[in-house]
């Protein structure tokens, strides 16, 4: 019989709860199998920080328990240590050092053969793009450069499992792209990344699987496109034109070829949300019955359901920012 293996992360009925009877987190069971890109999705405040520094062992869980790699870390903070690496929001690093320097440190720290020690931290610092800042202090990086170093120090000693806290908050389009780039070729090495996030692309383009949470509580999970399957169909946004756009008459034409929905808080007067299954597909014979009806077609955009919906469909709000342009990040 084949060896069924343990998850690199596991939660169960994990809980925090600070002074004051404030249950920051409300019972989390989480299972992230080993090699998977694990997006935790949540506005401010929700949760994620919390939990994440449970997993990491830097705040003990007042409920339920968690394991890294099989060892538990309220009990083996020890082991959980020695598997992880962690990139916290805020980097702790030292302006006055170089970033060889301070790889190099975080080298010896771990136990790394001193012999070994230069050429592992090169490695890693040509890896996430700053050996021509290695030899600069830390204070005149700017912030990508600081997260990326930040990234590679948490490398330094090859973990099973790595935390990246809101990795890409606040950097420009290129920080965000090469940050990308590295989860996925970690991904592709085997390395198990637990990474929370504000950003619904960021979730949807690198995580495996997507846990939801708000106000402490895990509210919805799977595959980014199960998630959002489970929202529903594709839309089309249909702008009427024309000088007495006549909405009524739109609607009657385009009743039979889909769903009526009610447009978004953005519409203007004269547009109408048809839900269709055939998504651009649907276009053509839109365009055709409303010019069969009479209405002129000012334009027509495929909306897909989107992580931001899913949350909304859970929870009954947003996602903090959701509807505000995020920076685009290269392909």
């Amino acid at each position: 019989m084949r060896a069924v293996s343990r998850p690199a992360i596991e939660t169960v009925g994990l809980q925090r709860e600070f002074k004051g009877g404030l249950k920051a987190v409300a019972g989390i069971d989480l299972a992230v199998a080993p090699g998977e890109v694990y997006g935790f999705l949540g506005p401010n405040g929700a949760g994620k920080t919390t939990t994440v520094r449970m997993l990491v062992t830097l705040l003990r869980p007042t409920g339920g328990h968690a394991t890294i790699a099989g060892f538990d870390v309220a009990t083996q903070p020890g082991e959980v240590r020695r598997r992880i690496g962690v990139a916290l929001q805020e980097a702790a690093l030292d302006l006055l050092m170089t970033g060889r320097e301070l790889m190099e440190l975080q080298a010896t720290l771990h136990g790394i053969p001193r012999r070994a020690v230069a050429d592992r931290a090169a490695l890693l610092i040509e890896r996430v793009g700053l050996e021509q800042a290695a030899e600069r202090r830390v204070a005149t990086y700017s912030g990508g450069m600081r997260r990326r170093l930040d990234l590679a120090m948490a490398l330094i000693h090859e973990p099973e499992v790595l935390f990246l806290d809101e990795p890409t908050t606040g950097l420009d389009p290129t920080s965000r792209a090469t940050l990308w780039d590295e989860v996925r070729r970690l991904r592709d090495e085997g390395t198990t990344v637990f990474l929370t996030t504000q950003y619904l692309e960021e979730a949807d383009q690198l995580a495996d699987r997507v846990g939801i949470i708000d106000a402490g509580v895990l509210v919805a999970e799977g595959t980014p496109a199960a998630l959002k399957a489970q929202v529903g169909a594709p839309h089309l946004d249909i702008t009427l034109g024309g000088p007495e756009p006549d909405v009524e008459a739109a609607r009657i034409a385009v009743g039979p070829i889909g769903e009526l929905l009610t447009p978004g808080p953005g519409a203007r007067g004269a547009q109408l949300s048809l839900r269709v299954a055939e998504g651009a597909a649907a276009i053509a014979p839109v365009v055709r019955a409303l010019d069969e009806a009479g209405c002129v077609v000012e334009g027509i955009e495929v909306v897909r359901p989107t992580l931001d919906d899913v949350f909304a469909e859970q929870t009954g709000h947003h996602l903090e920012g959701a509807g505000e342009a995020q920076p685009v990040v290269p392909a």
